[in-house]
């Protein structure tokens, strides 16, 4: 199968190409820069455009004749600011929105016959604590800063529905690139003590390793199913037990519990929302109709595969072989 990769050079889309490869599929990644060397890997070749220029995308996709298209259309900062959410994500929205609506033009001008989509797994209400399936409604009234996400996510599934497609709801990535990777953003705060407990907050995580999320996308190829499915791990756990375990595993000083009035003057509030209000979700729907499980059923399990002494180690030795 020919299949397109729409932001095959993000986080998700650089453990995705690769695997559709290896599956045999011939994979033509898109990025909005010239990413040439990228992949190595056989049965790959990369393509430049922007989403936001509809002639430039036709021209791609009608070259590209793919039989599939996956959508991962994002620009998601590195170091996300809560404060600045809306801002921040202002690119990512319309990706998601409009880059959405060319891509699906372009796809189904070209006979385009199946269409998988990235969302989010942690938009859903927060006023149910049971882990949220793919019935529950996403956040109905939003921090404002989460708003406009929020308002992207639910046009994004409209239109890849309305094309016959899936989207896959992928809870919090972690993983190679993300955040929650040795150097990122999220990590580095738990080591410094800035990322605290939130007196009261009850919010639960419903996690995903990213290379968990990529063979879940590969496996949806192979399946006809549409609509929605969370991609998400076996065990939707509080912020009140991985944030603790994370710390440990650094090294770091445990987190400090802080009053929702200080956290909301510290990260604004989407920050408190994120740290005290969200959902977990329930993966049995992704299991069942793509016959697919989480290689790290938990976050602990892979945060403890990915931060742990073993990957520590690991990791040196790569730096002075280098050197």
């Amino acid at each position: 199968m020919r299949v397109l990769v729409a932001g095959a050079s993000g986080v998700l889309g650089r453990q995705l190409v690769p695997r559709l490869a290896a599956s045999g599929h011939h994979v033509i990644g898109m990025a909005r820069r010239p990413r040439a060397s990228l992949f190595t890997t056989p049965n790959v070749e990369m393509v430049t455009a922007d989403a936001l220029n509809r002639a430039a995308l036709t021209t791609v996709v009608q070259m590209a004749a793919p039989d599939a298209v996956v959508n991962l259309l994002t620009a998601i900062p590195a170091r996300p600011n809560p404060r600045r959410l809306a801002k921040q994500f202002w690119l990512t929205n319309r990706l998601r929105t409009e880059g959405t609506r060319n891509l699906l033009a372009a796809a189904t001008a070209s006979g385009v016959q199946r269409v998988l989509a990235e969302g989010l797994a942690y938009a859903y209400d927060p006023d149910c604590s049971e882990p949220a399936d793919e019935e529950q409604p996403l956040w109905q009234r939003p921090p404002r800063q989460f708003a406009p996400v929020v308002e992207a996510l639910v046009e994004l599934e409209r239109q890849t529905r309305d094309a016959g497609g899936l989207v896959l709801r992928m809870g919090h990535l972690y993983g190679r690139g993300t955040i929650y990777a040795p150097d990122g953003f999220f990590v580095q705060q738990v080591r410094s003590g800035a990322v605290p407990l939130v007196r009261g907050g009850s919010a639960v995580f419903s996690f995903i390793h990213v290379e968990d999320a990529a063979a879940a996308m590969v496996a949806a190829l192979e399946h006809d199913v549409v609509g929605v499915l969370n991609v998400v791990d076996d065990a939707p756990t509080p912020i009140t037990d991985w944030l603790p375990a994370l710390a440990a595993l650094l090294g770091a000083r445990q987190p400090r519990y802080l009053p929702k009035a200080v956290v909301r003057l510290a990260v604004g509030g989407w920050g408190l929302a994120f740290l005290s209000r969200l959902r977990g979700a329930n993966n049995a729907r992704a299991r069942e109709s793509l016959n697919w499980l989480p290689q790290y059923s938990s976050s602990r399990q892979g945060f403890e595969h990915d931060l742990g002494p073993h990957s520590l180690a690991t990791s040196g030795a790569r730096a002075r072989q280098a050197t």
